[in-house]
């Protein structure tokens, strides 16, 4: 698909974004040529088209990077929304098919164009555009998810570079996003912002950047990518793979979650059963039929996922302060979590390194369950050589950590 195609998906298809589960009916227009889109009325249907491309890609990484990183297992089918066999192996290889990777490149370059777009519209004015600030936030959002869970960084067909770089672009977006957010005083857009950058400065080893950022989120806030019951391709993915309609193809039976549910309750973690069909839809190679245990944080096609919360800024002050030695100011942070009212499990006593470690991973595998960003956490922690060693039902021995270049890129970019 050319970049002037997907602009015209953009905007024929947007308004599906801001109008949500309402029915309605539209008259594809056609191809639309890229130049009628220098106009300042249609901004907003390129901002939300951005959203969308985002939603897509994070549909497609957060399921599989999920399947792969044991969040959840494989309970039956490969084909439509099922787990491939190389998946259920924690293999993420070159020639696995493009679409997690085609998802993102177009999420990252639309919010980018509609960002650059609307600067140049919009002149002086776009200093303080509130559509010119959710375009950047879409843009930082879509290059964090790349650099979270791509092995390499291409940008529009050029040379090959670390993953890095779609942290530097993350980051620059999210700072400049803060500032017109200001200008526009729209409290929702600084905190998503400066929620995104916080993330990403933690993953750039912006210690002090991270946790002054995160220091200035409340813990209440939450920021999510919505999805829609208009089309499938905007269902929510994890919940309609395990929905029974027909499928039942990941189960969280065997991962590390059911059995920390089981003993906790924690609502974070939430699962469930059925009577009437106990094991997933097709074998599962030589383990035949599995148990089929279905999660249920979400629970419709348009349940929305995560893309910033206050508590994940909680344990982003956590990490920093296990990082600069503070077991104690670390252990309080995560407590504070587990012992709100809202979640009201045990607290965890840690007193050496290896076990706030431990503590600390897995409390963000716990808070960010099902989000598309288990692979990043574990990439940080291997690069650094973090203590804290996961149990058998969380290792990732063997296990691809990110997703590889598809062989589209390779065979097709001169310059990779």
């Amino acid at each position: 698909m050319t970049m002037t195609n997907s602009l015209t998906r953009i905007a024929a298809l947007a308004g599906l974004i801001s109008l949500g589960g309402c029915a309605l009916d539209a008259t594809n227009p056609g191809p639309i040529r890229s130049d009628l889109l220098e106009n300042r009325a249609a901004l907003s249907a390129l901002v939300n088209g951005a959203a969308r491309n985002l939603a897509e890609g994070l549909n497609w990484v957060a399921y599989t990077s999920g399947a792969v990183a044991r969040e959840i297992h494989p309970a039956g089918s490969t084909g439509s929304f099922g787990i491939t066999v190389l998946q259920q192996a924690g293999k993420l290889p070159a020639d696995d098919g493009n679409t997690w990777w085609n998802f993102g490149q177009r999420a990252r370059w639309t919010a980018e164009d509609a960002a650059t777009r609307g600067k140049r519209l919009f002149g002086t004015a776009a200093s303080n555009n509130a559509n010119v600030a959710q375009a950047l936030i879409w843009s930082g959002f879509a290059n964090r998810m790349m650099g979270e869970n791509f092995c390499d960084a291409v940008i529009d067909g050029g040379p090959k570079l670390p993953p890095a770089h779609y942290y530097e672009r993350a980051e620059a977006a999210f700072t400049e996003a803060i500032t017109i957010a200001q200008a526009a005083n729209n409290a929702t857009l600084v905190s998503a912002a400066t929620a995104g950058r916080a993330s990403v400065r933690l993953n750039r080893g912006n210690t002090a950047g991270a946790a002054t950022d995160a220091a200035a989120v409340a813990s209440t806030f939450r920021y999510t990518m919505s999805y829609f019951q208009t089309e499938l391709d905007l269902y929510n993915r994890i919940f309609w793979a395990s929905a029974n309609q027909p499928y039942r193809a990941h189960t969280v039976w065997n991962t590390w979650f059911e059995g920390y549910r089981r003993t906790t309750r924690d609502n974070r973690v939430p699962y469930d059963s059925s009577l009437t069909q106990p094991v997933g839809d097709a074998a599962v190679g030589n383990l035949g039929r599995v148990r089929w245990f279905f999660q249920t944080k979400y629970t419709a096609q348009g349940s929305a996922i995560n893309l910033a919360t206050g508590w994940e800024m909680r344990l982003v002050e956590a990490e920093v302060r296990l990082i600069n030695g503070d077991i104690p100011g670390a252990m309080s942070l995560i407590n504070a979590r587990r012992t709100s009212a809202a979640v009201n499990v045990p607290a965890i006593n840690a007193t050496t390194a290896e076990d706030a470690w431990l503590a600390l991973k897995r409390e963000r595998g716990i808070e960010l369950w099902l989000e598309g960003r288990r692979l990043g956490d574990l990439r940080r922690w291997a690069a650094a050589n973090r203590p804290g060693t996961l149990g058998p039902l969380e290792s990732m021995a063997g296990r691809d950590l990110c997703f590889a270049t598809p062989l589209s890129e390779i065979e097709t970019n001169p310059n990779f």
